[in-house]
Formats: C-alpha cells, sequence, structure tokens
C-alpha cells in the first residue's frame, strides 16, 4: 500500500525542521572528549614502549664479554659439577656438542661457568641457566632435574641410579642412619661471588634465572625442606680459577670447518648441523675414539648419546619464582 499524503507531509516537515541541526551525545561534549584523549594517550603509549623495549642482544653479555660464574649442584648433601668442557671434535671435525658451539658457553672441570658467547642465542636477556644446562643435557622443570647417562657420577647415582630426582618424590638418606627425607628442587643465585648472606631462592622457572652480569654465584639443590644452601665450596678458588682461563679460542677456531651464524645457526659446508649428525669424540693425537682400546676408526656418522637435543615439550617454560629472600 502506498504512504497517504498526510504521512509524507510529515515526514518532510520532520526532516526540514532537523536541518542545521547538531547531533549531541548525552551528557554533552564531555565524554567523547574524554574518548579521544585516552586513545590518543593509549596510542602513545604503545609507541614508547616499542621503541624503548630493548632487543634481546642489546644488554649484557655482549658477543664481547667473557664471564665467569661459580655454580654447582648440592645434591642431597653431596656438591658436584659438570665433567668435560664440550670442546671435543669427532673424526670429520665437527663439534660433538653442537649446542656449546651455537652458544659458547661451557665448563672446565673447574666450577666455573665459562661464559663468553658464540652466537646471539647467549648474549642479553638470554643469558640464563637454561643455556648452560642445554650443553650438557640436563633437564630441570620446576618438578624434576634429569641428569643425563655421561653425567651420572657417584654422589648422583648414590641417592638415584637413573639421575632423576624428582620434587617430592626421590628420597635424601637420612644423616647419620636417620630416616630419609624426601627432597624438593630449588636454586639460589648470588649476585657476586662476595655477597654475603643466603642469596635469592627460586621455587620456579629455574631455566628462565637470569645470569646478567659477571661473577654471580648459582647453586642448584635437591634437599629436604629447610636444608641451608651455601655457596659451593670451589667459589673460593674462583680468582684462581679465572686466572688460569686463558686464550679462550672462538667456533672457528675449535671446529674449523663449521660456520656459527650471529643468529646461532651452526652449519658444515653450508649443511644445518644437529646433534644426531655427529659422531663421537676422537683423541686428536691418534683420531680414534679415546673409549675405545682396539684403535678402530669409527664412522663419524654414529650418533651418540651425549647431550641428546632437549624436547621443547619437555622443558618448563614459566618464569622465575623467588621466595623473596634477601640478597645481601
Amino acid at each position: 500500500m502506498a504512504p497517504s499524503s498526510s504521512s509524507t507531509k510529515k515526514a518532510a516537515r520532520l526532516a526540514q525542521k532537523g536541518k542545521g541541526q547538531k547531533v549531541r551525545f548525552q551528557g554533552g561534549t564531555l565524554f567523547p572528549v574524554i574518548v579521544a584523549l585516552v586513545i590518543v594517550l593509549g596510542f602513545g603509549l604503545i609507541v614508547y614502549a616499542r621503541q624503548s623495549r630493548p632487543a634481546a642482544d642489546a644488554s649484557a653479555p655482549t658477543i664481547n664479554d667473557h664471564w665467569h660464574h661459580t655454580y654447582g649442584f648440592y645434591i642431597c648433601g653431596e656438591w658436584v659439577q659438570f665433567e668435560g668442557d664440550g670442546e671435543a671434535r669427532d673424526i670429520n671435525n665437527q663439534p660433538t656438542n653442537v649446542e656449546y658451539a651455537r652458544s659458547g658457553i661451557h665448563s672446565h672441570d673447574d666450577g666455573l661457568i665459562h661464559w663468553h658467547p658464540f652466537s646471539s642465542a647467549s648474549v642479553g636477556r638470554r643469558a640464563d641457566l637454561g643455556v648452560f644446562l642445554d650443553v650438557y643435557g640436563v633437564e630441570l622443570s620446576n618438578d624434576v632435574l634429569q641428569f643425563p647417562e655421561d653425567q651420572l657420577q657417584p654422589a648422583i647415582t648414590a641417592v638415584s641410579e637413573d639421575g632423576r630426582f624428582e620434587s617430592g618424590e626421590t628420597e635424601c638418606p637420612g644423616i647419620d642412619g636417620g630416616d630419609p627425607e624426601t627432597g624438593r628442587l630449588q636454586v639460589v643465585r648470588w649476585d657476586s661471588v662476595d655477597s654475603p648472606g643466603d642469596g635469592t631462592t627460586f621455587i620456579a622457572g629455574f631455566d628462565g634465572i637470569g645470569l646478567n652480569q659477571d661473577a654471580m654465584v648459582i647453586a642448584i639443590a635437591f634437599v629436604p625442606d629447610d636444608t641451608t644452601i651455601e655457596k659451593p665450596p670451589w667459589n673460593a678458588q674462583f680468582e684462581d680459577n679465572v686466572a688460569n682461563d686463558t686464550n679462550q679460542q672462538g667456533a672457528d677456531e675449535l671446529f674449523p670447518g663449521v660456520e656459527v651464524s650471529p643468529d646461532g645457526d651452526v652449519t658444515s659446508d653450508s649443511v644445518p648441523l644437529d646433534q644426531n649428525d655427529v659422531g663421537p669424540a676422537v683423541d686428536e693425537d691418534t683420531g680414534t675414539d679415546p673409549d675405545t682400546t682396539d684403535g678402530a676408526n669409527l664412522a663419524g656418522d654414529t650418533p651418540t648419546d651425549d647431550s641428546e637435543p632437549i624436547d621443547e615439550a619437555d622443558t618448563d617454560t614459566s618464569e622465575p619464582v623467588t621466595t623473596d629472600a634477601d640478597d645481601g
């Protein structure tokens, strides 16, 4: 049905009446002004945050730094440190520890973490405990510490034959014939080798604990509750051990023919190198596997069990959590 003539005329009059009138928000113009200011300020904060956010490798340590930290594992009252420096090569002159070739972080059987980055994989905010543990194939989540087979030392196997320590499950032997006690994981960090006090105790997010200045101390402990955790005993030899660390070679000198990109990609003859691609370590003088007695020349494509890559799905990526202890 067509609209009536009177309805049409009424609509026309209303339209004519509304010409030139401004649309007003209920409550006046104050509300839209506030909205506009919030938008402008929010945009400004986003721009500022993006410009001031440091890159992953903008802060120390840098590729040119050579730092040292005291470290140790305190397992049910016994101190342990890693064996090996990660610098071994296979028969094809390739690194037997690809994680070390990537990061440049390792130890020298001296209770020190030697932090001299080979790439951006271990600089700035990426300088954390997890980088060091990856080189030695240790898995450390909020609840489980797992040592690889090549690091199963007597102090470890005396408590756990397979090198696995789970908070609330694995028991530490009783002291002086007492009853066994359930152990728990925690990590204590001191900001300096000379720092007094109890340090800062972390109860979660261990892999992400930062090592962002030289000469720190870190103790990875699996002990019963209320156990006092002190610095590793070899911290007393810190200065002497640092003085013995001279003439550190770069990745290109240690592993001729292997290239490490600024981003940490390890290649051999332009082919990406994975841990499963390398063979066992060989004696530099004889070219044979030091663990064999027959002098057999082992093929370079034989994978080892050393430093197996850690599956990202098995690692804990939560932020470090502390007990807010004073780091006096």
